[in-house]
């Protein structure tokens, strides 16, 4: 029997629309604005995301290129019913863990109101099928199911990266726990970040009394409880208040949009306005600070090629080196208020629990990682656990002072890490993508990809610095999904559907 497929046409249509605003979401707010993945203390919403996205993955490769008659229907149903439940408790997670953009909220407002469109004009065509006998029908749209499988596509992967991400993060929530006090007093700007959050954990496990410079306190309250000070601006800090520390993280993540004018000047901003709001508070305070702790990056030196790079050598040339130079450029004013400055020129920072190397390994796990460009070009890296104790070693030892690359001593090419990375998974690495592509579609924010710089450090030597990971291959070492404390309680919605992501994960850890 043919079926009027009229309405259908509008169900695709809304369809194909809410995955567009679907991946604004996904990419703008999740990936770049808040860097979920990497986020501690996100593991339910990531399983709230995975499983919707899992949903999503068939739904989108299914509706487009089936009539789902019978009681296929009725499973049909049965799965927006689910979607639904799963993203109002995704709402509800994500207004009690952090204060959400307005973009974010406007978004979310016109979803909801497309999602009940789409349940409007798929009653019909649902009530339709469901009086036909049980089959599952195949019958393609065109350009509209092409587009749909696309999202459809995406939504696997993306469903494998957070529930990846999900399990690979501590069950229970995270306690942190505090040694006898130290008597220090730390202050971190950047702290909700990848490197930051796991360096206010560490200092506070040692003892430290440590206060925060955040853009958004529910969210790091969520994530760091009551054991910090939190504070907007640093103006609000009282003159007399006495501060051991300033570790400055700072900073717009450069791979979060493409370099434009406005771009190139928010990511300045960024780094250096904290800065000089650091600077300012040195200036105030009635005691300085004894250090500056100053973030930078191996970007410093530019694109150099097969020149041997450390300490001494000059700057180089693009934007990454201006930005990084500007950069340390401010922070080194500090010197003049009579404190020790440590610029820590940090390469590629590795972990599995976020950075860059959850994004690597996503494709490499499909057996689709690529190498870019020639391949030749060196990246130089450090393990974070490397680059937090370096962190912790330059607030207690006065010799740590100026520039210091922080890298690990073995050397590798964007060849070299991708290989790594694909045989850390058991995986094969036969992908490479040319460069000009690359240079066409990103501009100069290619050199992300393609630039590099042969860098070692003179002043980690002569510090004496003793590596954890060394090679990459350590670095890479996947470790076990830690434990934590119970966690507090969560919805009621919550146990159903962390069992289903726990479920997901095993047959993931199996297929792996």
């Amino acid at each position: 029997m043919a079926l009027d497929l009229a309405p259908l046409t509008l169900v695709l249509i809304i369809l194909v629309s809410h995955g567009v605003l679907g991946a604004i979401d996904t990419v703008w707010h999740h990936e770049l604005g808040e860097a979920l993945p990497t986020r501690p203390g996100a593991r339910f919403e990531l399983w709230l995301h995975a499983a919707r996205e899992a949903l999503y993955a068939v739904i989108f490769l299914g509706l487009p290129w089936f009539e789902w008659r019978g009681a296929w229907a009725l499973v049909l149903g049965a799965l927006f019913a689910v979607e639904a439940v799963i993203t109002i408790t995704d709402f509800v997670e994500e207004d009690r863990t952090r204060r959400l953009p307005a973009t974010e909220r406007v978004l979310h407002t016109v979803m909801a109101i497309g999602f009940g469109v789409f349940a409007a004009a798929l009653w019909p065509v649902l009530s339709a099928w469901f009086a036909q006998p049980t089959a599952m029908v195949f019958h393609g749209h065109g350009l509209l199911s092409w587009a749909a499988t696309v999202f459809g596509v995406a939504a696997v992967f993306w469903a494998a990266r957070d529930g990846l991400a999900a399990w690979r993060q501590p069950v229970g929530a995270r306690a942190l726990q505090r040694r006898n006090p130290s008597g220090r007093t730390i202050l971190v700007t950047g702290a909700t970040g990848f490197i930051g959050s796991a360096l206010v954990e560490r200092l506070i496990a040692r003892g430290d009394r440590v206060i925060l410079q955040v853009r958004d306190r529910q969210a790091a309250r969520a994530r760091f409880g009551e054991g910090v000070l939190l504070v907007d601006d640093l103006a609000e800090l009282p003159s007399e208040t006495r501060i051991e520390t300033v570790v400055n993280l700072a900073g717009a993540p450069v791979a979060g949009g493409l370099w434009t004018r406005r771009r190139r000047q928010q990511l300045l901003a960024s780094r250096i306005g904290t800065t000089r709001s650091v600077l300012a508070l040195i200036q105030r305070l009635h005691e300085a600070p004894k250090a500056l702790i100053n973030a930078s990056a191996v970007g410093f030196y530019g694109d150099r090629g097969e020149e041997a790079l450390d300490e001494v050598s000059a700057p180089g040339s693009g934007f990454m080196a201006e930005l990084c130079r500007k950069w340390e450029d401010e922070a080194w004013f500090a010197e003049a208020m009579d404190v020790r400055v440590c610029r820590l020129r940090l390469g590629i920072v590795l972990d599995w629990s976020g950075g860059i190397l959850p994004m690597l390994a996503l494709p490499a796990w499909f057996g689709m990682g690529a190498v870019m460009g020639s391949g030749r070009q060196w990246a130089p890296w450090i393990a974070r656990i490397d680059a937090l104790r370096m962190i912790e070693q330059a607030i207690d030892d006065r010799r740590w002072t100026g520039p210091v690359n922080a890298v690990a001593p073995e050397l590798a090419t964007h060849r070299d890490m991708v290989k790594a990375i694909a045989g850390s998974l058991n995986r094969p690495q036969w992908l490479a993508v040319p460069g000009w592509p690359i240079r066409l579609a990103l501009g100069e924010m290619s050199d992300l990809l393609l630039a590099g710089q042969k860098v070692t450090s003179v002043r980690l030597d002569h510090l004496g610095f003793r590596f954890e990971a060394p090679t990459l291959s350590q670095a890479l070492a996947r470790p076990r999904r830690p434990r934590a404390a119970p966690a507090a309680q969560t919805p009621a919605i919550g146990p159903a559907v962390l069992a289903l992501g726990e479920a997901a994960a095993s047959k993931v850890r199996r297929l792996g």
